[in-house]
């Protein structure tokens, strides 16, 4: 206990010893401690920045939305070239409307064009502004791919191709693009890395049926075509999923303030007939979404005999996450579907009750109509004839006899 107290003591006089706040900003010493850390600081700073520019990385291009996660995958392809190995180029995919009609295509399309299963397939397309070479696969869910051609050609594409065959139906109000990028290397093998395609060797096919026996000179290697067809197959139902999922979300916005309207007013601040276009218009998104031929959620027939491209297709399908991008819209247009049939029968209730109203004005109507008509007559049978009228009825009577 007495070396408890003594400490305690020693304590006590030590802290009374210690300088106030103020001296400790007044001390020199004390002050000058944080302006050489900061200059320590600074200097260690200096030191990493020089590291990290030595060190970095060759400039990545911007990756698409949905493969951002993995877009680091595809970090040692690019910061290692091969003497093999092409350069870096361009896969551009544009959608212009909800479908095309492909028959309408045929003598639109440039010389050479051939119809490769599901797309049509040009195998040279030059772009007359910067004079390169690229091929364009051209789906019928509205959107078309284009290889070694970036954003300016594909719309030239458009412009000079498409819209002059008229066989856009139900032209998007803006285009929706995806953009990745490719490079060819014969020793590599065929596969989506990170967010970049490598083209090179690829197993060989299950039938040979499925490879034309005879295709155009092409810009790119004939030998990943179908690979490349693929590909295009998944980065066009990417996009055409885009484009309903923008006309959903303005869908949506239109109708965003209709919770807020009965919460405040009781109404919904639609009438009957706009009510009912709104539900046309969400009967035809689930349509396009589940019915169409070309289904989001569902792997085409062509692939099912060939598990290579399957691979292929499939692979980049699911790095852009087309399956579960599904599912949301379904469920988004589950939840506008739902919140309008019960507008609907706000509706419908709102008639009914009108209806009640009229059908009471109606009958009130009606009985006033008959009281003045048949007042005297209904009077007499309830209550009988009044004394003024019984004297005259038995003075006819005697005058009859």
């Amino acid at each position: 206990m007495n070396f408890l107290n003594l400490a305690s003591r020693q304590l006590r006089r030590d802290f009374t010893t210690l300088p106030r706040v103020s001296q400790w900003h007044q001390s020199p010493r004390v002050a000058s401690r944080p302006q050489a850390i900061r200059t320590m600081r600074r200097g260690f700073a200096e030191v990493r920045n020089a590291r990290t520019g030595a060190d970095a990385p060759l400039p990545k291009p911007k990756a698409s939305t949905a493969l951002r996660r993995t877009a680091s995958a595809s970090l040692p392809i690019r910061s290692n070239p091969t003497p093999t190995r092409s350069d870096i180029q361009p896969v551009f995919t544009y959608a212009t409307a909800e479908r095309y009609v492909m028959q309408n295509l045929r003598h639109s399309l440039p010389e050479g064009a051939v119809l490769l299963h599901d797309a049509w397939w040009v195998p040279k397309w030059t772009d007359a502004a910067t004079g390169k070479d690229g091929e364009v696969f051209v789906f019928a869910n509205g959107s078309f791919v284009c290889w070694g051609i970036g954003e300016e050609g594909a719309m030239r594409f458009a412009q000079e191709v498409l819209a002059k065959s008229g066989a856009e139906i139900a032209p998007l109000k803006e285009p929706e693009t995806e953009d990745l990028e490719f490079v060819t290397d014969p020793e590599e093998n065929t596969r989506l890395q990170g967010d970049l395609i490598v083209l090179g060797r690829t197993p060989p096919l299950s039938s040979e049926d499925t490879m034309p026996l005879e295709l155009p000179p092409s810009v790119l290697p004939s030998e990943t075509v179908l690979a490349r067809y693929a590909f295009s197959h998944a980065l066009s139902r990417s996009t055409a999923l885009s484009g309903l999922e923008s006309s959903l979300d303005h869908y949506l916005s239109s109708v965003a303030s209709l919770p807020h309207n009965l919460q405040k007013t009781g109404k919904p601040g639609l009438g009957r007939r706009a009510l009912v276009m709104k539900l046309g218009e969400l009967m035809r998104f689930r349509q396009g979404l589940n019915l169409n031929r070309e289904n989001f959620s569902d792997t085409p027939d062509f692939y099912w005999s060939e598990p290579v491209l399957e691979a292929y297709f499939n692979s980049l399908s699911n790095a852009l996450e087309i399956r579960s991008r599904t599912r949301s819209v379904n469920d988004k247009i589950t939840y506008a579907a739902e919140m309008q049939s019960v507008l609907r029968e706000l509706l419908t209730e709102t008639s009914a009750h009108r209806m009640e109203l009229i059908i009471i004005a109606l009958i009130a109507v009606e009985v006033v109509i008959c009281l003045i008509r048949d007042g005297p007559e209904l009077w007499e049978m309830a209550f009988g004839k009044t004394e003024e009228e019984q004297p005259a009825e038995s003075t006819e009577k005697t005058y009859q006899v």
